[in-house]
């Protein structure tokens, strides 16, 4: 990646030592939640309101497409990183993610929005995880809680406040295009702040892998893949975790805003809804990352597991808007809980010359969750009810969190 000696004194590990570009990486995130942060919203109410969809799954299909397409990129994007580094990768992202808002304002039907998420599902799958990636390998073992806690923070802070703008704009402009104007700001800076100004972490990879001992034989990526979602117990709770976690964030991004318009709330106050969860998920990632750091990982996961689910199960039983407040609010705090634990679990159990594809591997899982949760829900929501479609949804996320805490082993680091 670079020939520089990675013991020189200019390359260090550790948060204060790297701010710099750790301030940038931050920044640059919450640019790439905030892409997500403009369908939060008003994509759904596009579907049925502009586009007359009626069943579920067609609605949802917006959905399916990105949690696909993201999932595959998020498998893709640890090997990338290792062949060209991650800069090339983030920078590849953006590039992809500029047609996006484009695409969803000027939509003349409903396939234009399709085909925007699967470009945008490519976008967050390469961007992301390079932001994330990168914040690991500048920190190094000891702040990897901390480091995720940031990341996470920064991008679903821009998802709440994205969606929370998003619903304002619609109800003072409508739905289309104004409530979109915001994404093309953010894919603007995203890309130049990242071809311009961000620095590849090659070196620091080198250096974290200075204390460990080699390993014998190289890894395949199918063996990474039999190791990260089966072979190894600790990396299976994380990963069938992570899936659930975003089946039920899938969920809840296609089925809520229906779900609460069906009870006559407005697209303001769905925007608040909306916002409070990914806020409440964001804000308090700062805290609970570094704090798996000191605790450990594995209860945080189960306990935010269980938290989840009894947020989801406020939200169906509650029938007004404060025990809707509620639902997101516990939802938001177990979704914190768990997301940061989650990914550092992950790079604890994985060798530094293959946590990147470890990671990517993680992330395909739990990314898949948003196909598997918007297309279970539609498909439940259109013969069963949206109720009956939340309700099981919270089931398996409490189910899930049984499994972390039968089969996870503590890892703690030194």
């Amino acid at each position: 990646m670079t020939g520089r000696d990675p013991s020189s004194p200019a390359v260090r590990l550790g948060l204060r030592e790297n701010a710099g570009q750790f301030s940038l990486l931050v920044l640059i995130n919450a640019f790439v939640g905030g892409m997500v942060g403009l369908e939060r919203t008003v994509v759904p109410l596009v579907g049925s309101q502009e586009f007359g969809l009626v069943l579920r799954t067609a609605i949802f299909s917006f959905i399916v497409s990105f949690g696909v397409v993201k999932a595959f990129s998020n498998l893709a994007s640890g090997a990338l990183a290792d062949t060209f580094g991650r800069k090339r990768v983030l920078v590849a992202g953006w590039i992809l993610g500029v047609p996006v808002p484009f695409m969803i304002m000027l939509a003349p039907s409903w396939g234009w929005i399709v085909a925007a998420n699967v470009l945008l599902g490519i976008n967050q799958g390469l961007a992301w995880s390079m932001t994330l990636l990168m914040k690991i390998d500048l920190v190094g073992p000891r702040g990897r809680g901390l480091a995720v806690g940031l990341n996470e923070f920064a991008g679903y802070l821009a998802v709440g406040l994205t969606a929370l703008a998003t619903g304002y704009l619609a109800s003072a402009y409508g739905l289309r295009p104004e409530p979109f104007y915001l994404g093309v700001g953010y894919v603007v800076l995203g890309l130049l702040v990242s071809a311009l100004l961000v620095q590849d972490t090659g070196e620091h990879i080198r250096l974290e892998m200075v204390p460990y001992a080699p390993e014998p034989d190289t890894l395949s990526f199918r063996e990474v893949f039999a190791i990260t979602s089966l072979k190894d117990r600790n990396l299976f709770a994380c990963s069938q975790a992570g899936l659930v976690n975003n089946l039920n964030d899938g969920m809840s991004w296609g089925v809520f805003p229906i779900f609460f318009s069906a009870f006559g709330l407005g697209v303001g106050r769905i925007g608040i809804l909306k916002a409070i969860y990914p806020v409440v998920w964001g804000l308090l990632q700062v805290a609970t990352g570094p704090l798996s750091d000191r605790l450990g990982r594995k209860w945080l996961m189960v306990g935010g597991m269980w938290v989840q689910a009894g947020g989801i199960f406020v939200t169906v039983v509650g029938r007004n808007f404060a025990w809707w407040v509620l639902g997101s609010i516990l939802l938001g705090l177990g979704t914190a809980m768990a997301y940061p634990a989650l990914i550092a679990a992950v790079s604890d159990n994985s060798h530094p010359s293959w946590r990147a594809r470890s990671l990517s591997v993680y992330r395909f899982w739990r990314d898949l969750g948003y196909a598997v949760g918007a297309l279970s829900a539609g498909i439940i929501a259109d013969t069963l009810g949206l109720s009956i479609a939340i309700g099981s949804v919270g089931l398996l996320t409490f189910l899930s969190g049984v499994i972390v805490a039968v089969s996870m082993r503590e890892k703690r680091q030194l």
